[in-house]
């Protein structure tokens, strides 16, 4: 059995930059950090924060375009590795999360968190109506 799910909470590193691929297909991509704390042998506090490639297509890629630096989110989708090589010669690999859904997190008056679901479900399911064909010319998984 084989499982690719990948669920990430934390704050948007930037707003979300969106473009189009060759299909017509909107792509949004954004930086997302979570981070935790740890007491370290020293017993000094330290913080570390991991920063993760966000990817949004179709009505998915809107509804991000609206969320700014530092929103709150919980981002449920799949990992995906890319290789490619720039015009230095370098190789060079890309660990990107494929957003399924993005809800936007919010603060309660009582300090607790309430999740709103803003995005569509399965999106990959929407944009790929005409079978797929365009949202593999494009490069991006089914």
């Amino acid at each position: 059995m084989q499982k690719n799910n990948i669920e990430l909470a934390g704050y948007l590193g930037g707003k979300p930059v969106t473009r189009f691929l060759p299909s017509g297909t909107k792509v949004a991509n954004v930086r997302l950090a979570e981070g935790y704390r740890y007491v370290d042998a020293q017993k000094k506090e330290q913080e570390h924060t991991n920063w993760h490639a966000i990817v949004c297509y179709g009505r998915l890629a809107d509804m991000i375009e609206q969320l700014n630096k530092g929103d709150n989110v919980l981002v449920n989708g799949t990992l995906q590795i890319r290789e490619f090589t720039p015009a230095d010669g370098s190789k060079r690999r890309v660990y990107e999360v494929i957003a399924r859904t993005v809800a936007k997190i919010d603060r309660i008056s009582d300090g607790d968190a309430d999740v709103k679901d803003n995005g569509p479900h399965d999106e990959h399911a929407t944009v790929t109506t005409d079978g797929g064909s365009r949202a593999a010319e494009d490069g991006w998984p089914l």
